[in-house]
């Protein structure tokens, strides 16, 4: 049953918010979803901080980031990041960029993230790191240029996470449940790795754990169960204002009545 376009910017609204208050993003980050009727499209909120984004923030842009219709609001400077990964990936439906803490030593120090545990493999086997001066020598450390959506899309490669040096991550999915799902577990993983760094030498789960765990991790069952508990701790933050209506005023309706009794009263008082 095809869904409607109503409910895909809804469900992105709930994914910005529960990244928000998931701690994975905070003032910045972002997420979007390839559109379901038209993969040469994909939708992204306006910039604004992620956990107040509401459905009408969200906007359509076409492959090479451009906006489908002229824009009155502005939009987020790194989009770049998502046209060029749906571009390179015609399997992925969903891309979360974030610089969460847990994450954010690794990138510094380019200390490999690995799965460690059997949600943390929902990140994939192998995360790849990502130094924007290869390509392009010393920069903003931004993703704002087309040449440098497609280098970070290249590094990504076959993989679903890529750390980018001194930035943050970015997190593919094929769908978006499934993007915010390995972008929460794999910011676990990473402070499950750090703590553990700090008491000794870690053990990874192995390629054939951290697949079929991933694998297993990654069904509608277990992401519907999380999707649910996710959203439940959004409480509130979970609705959306209903869109004003113009309220249509009736028209005053002239009482005959009070006329009436006006002369009357004119009347007793000639009487007396």
């Amino acid at each position: 049953m095809p869904v409607s376009l109503d409910e895909v910017r809804r469900q992105l609204a709930i994914a910005n918010r529960i990244l928000g208050n998931e701690g994975v993003i905070d003032a910045f980050g972002h997420a979007s979803i390839r559109h379901p009727g038209n993969p040469n499209r994909y939708f992204l909120a306006r910039s604004r901080s992620p956990l107040w984004v509401e459905p009408d923030d969200i906007l359509e842009f076409d492959l090479d980031s451009q906006p489908v219709r002229p824009l009155t609001v502005q939009p987020y400077g790194e989009r770049v990041i998502h046209g060029e990964i749906y571009k390179a990936r015609p399997d992925v439906n969903s891309v979360v960029h974030h610089h969460s803490g847990a994450v954010l030593p690794f990138c510094m120090t380019g200390v490999p993230l690995v799965p460690l545990f059997h949600l943390g493999a929902t990140m994939g086997e192998t995360v790849p790191f990502w130094d924007q001066r290869d390509d392009f020598g010393d920069t903003n450390l931004l993703v704002i240029k087309p040449e440098e959506g497609a280098s970070l899309a290249r590094a990504l490669g076959r993989n679903w996470t890529v750390l980018m040096r001194r930035h943050g991550a970015t997190v593919a999915g094929t769908s978006l449940q499934e993007a915010v799902f390995r972008s929460i577990n794999g910011c676990i993983n990473a402070e499950c790795q750090l703590r553990a760094m700090a008491i000794g030498t870690i053990g990874p789960l192995n390629a054939a754990e951290a697949r079929d765990a991933g694998a297993f991790n990654l069904q509608p069952r277990p992401m519907a169960r999380a999707w649910e508990y996710w959203t439940l701790r959004l409480g509130d933050r979970a609705k959306f204002p209903a869109r004003a209506k113009a309220a249509v005023k009736a028209p005053e309706r002239k009482s005959k009545a009070a006329p009436r009794k006006r002369v009357k009263a004119a009347a007793k008082t000639r009487r007396r």
